[in-house]
């Protein structure tokens, strides 16, 4: 059985469902890669503009899989594939959005750190429990929580392992919005169509700007920001042709 499902239920979303539920959606490498792979087809499909990630009612993502974890000294977290396929997640330049309900822990509520936007519904629970069994989170979490959420409130979550809810995430940043239980697919499929409809290279664009705010100085940003804002295209024209004309833009992402 695969470990994923790949369905588009809505124009120009694609939607990328994972499917343990025996083991509450955990991350096997079978799981990471098929999602990777699905990724990169994604990345490549003109017609995909939206990618959304999604578990089931119980569980978006329980983390790692435990039974996957190497007695001979050799962490999981080290493994080539794996660190491959993560890779794939954080370097997708298309907007993904994680749609969570029930359970996001450990390399679960990581991923949704990799995501542009996280809709979580009312029985979200999120958590990087690792310490419980003597580990740290090791997909990025340490580094990634602190930036969501603050130093204070990820050191609490790291060093207790305690879960919070969807409300509280929401608050405290790291998810965008909350549902009521059962409507967070629904609502996260809304919202990748309305950035669906908009000219998909400024989309592209505007993930890659955002981003540089992690990994560049202030000025180098602006600096690159500035200098996009000089590149013409043909979905600019577009647009604002279709302001002048009082019409709906028709973007062909050139």
């Amino acid at each position: 059985m695969p470990n994923i499902q790949v369905s588009a239920l809505a124009p120009s979303t694609q939607v990328i469902r994972f499917n343990r539920p025996h083991a509450r959606n955990a991350l096997s490498l079978a799981l990471l890669q098929e999602t990777a792979t699905a990724l990169h087809a994604a990345q490549n499909d003109d017609s995909v503009r939206v990618v959304v990630l999604t578990g089931d009612d119980k569980a978006f993502c329980a983390g790692a899989d435990i039974k996957e974890m190497s007695n001979t000294g050799i962490p999981m977290w080290g493994q080539s594939e794996r660190l491959l396929a993560w890779k794939t997640l954080e370097n997708f330049p298309k907007p993904l959005i994680a749609a969570v309900e029930g359970y996001a822990l450990g390399g679960g509520c990581e991923m949704t750190l990799l995501c542009d936007i996280v809709i979580a519904g009312q029985n979200a629970r999120f958590g990087l429990p690792e310490v419980k069994i003597g580990a740290f989170p090791g997909d990025g979490g340490t580094q990634r929580l602190p930036r969501a959420i603050g130093k204070s409130r990820a050191m609490w979550m790291i060093m207790t392992g305690s879960l919070i809810d969807g409300p509280k995430a929401c608050d405290w940043g790291l998810a965008t919005e909350i549902t009521p239980a059962g409507g967070a697919l629904a609502r996260a499929c809304e919202i990748a169509q309305t950035i669906g409809d908009m000219s998909p290279i400024a989309v592209r664009m505007i993930k890659e700007e955002v981003l540089m705010t992690y990994t560049k100085s202030l000025d180098e940003s602006l600096s690159l920001e500035r200098k996009l804002l000089l590149w013409q295209t043909h979905d600019h024209n577009e647009g604002i042709a279709a302001f002048l004309e009082k019409r709906r833009p028709v973007f062909s992402g050139r």
